[in-house]
């Protein structure tokens, strides 16, 4: 069964870098665009980036554009998304994406 695996959350001071894990199992990383997703409280869930399936083009939302980028590793069938410069307004539950399938969210805190 297809899922995907989150790991890498956690709290990290301003200023600090964090770098999040999306491993898929049952399809490739390759084979469908992701999302990374973020969810703050009392607010909606934001797209944070995305990289594509066939020229694996990532891309991230203007909020974040030099601080985040997203990258893949097919020999380990996941996607990462790295954060630096965090800023304690990027607190949220972060949510990788694929198809129809969703991870099953991490924290990050940034909190100094």
């Amino acid at each position: 069964q297809a899922q995907l695996v989150q790991s890498g959350g956690g709290l990290v001071q301003p200023g600090g870098s964090l770098r999040l894990s999306c491993a898929a199992s049952g399809f490739f990383v390759s084979s469908v665009p992701l999302s990374w997703y973020r969810e703050a409280p009392g607010k909606g869930r934001e797209l944070v980036g995305r990289i594509g399936y066939s020229d694996g083009e990532s891309d991230s939302v203007e909020s974040v554009k030099g601080r985040f980028s997203v990258s893949r590793d097919h020999a380990k069938n996941t996607v990462y998304l790295q954060m630096t410069s965090l800023k304690p307004e990027d607190t949220a539950m972060y949510y990788c994406q694929a198809a129809t399938f969703w991870g099953q969210g991490v924290q990050v805190t940034v909190s100094s």
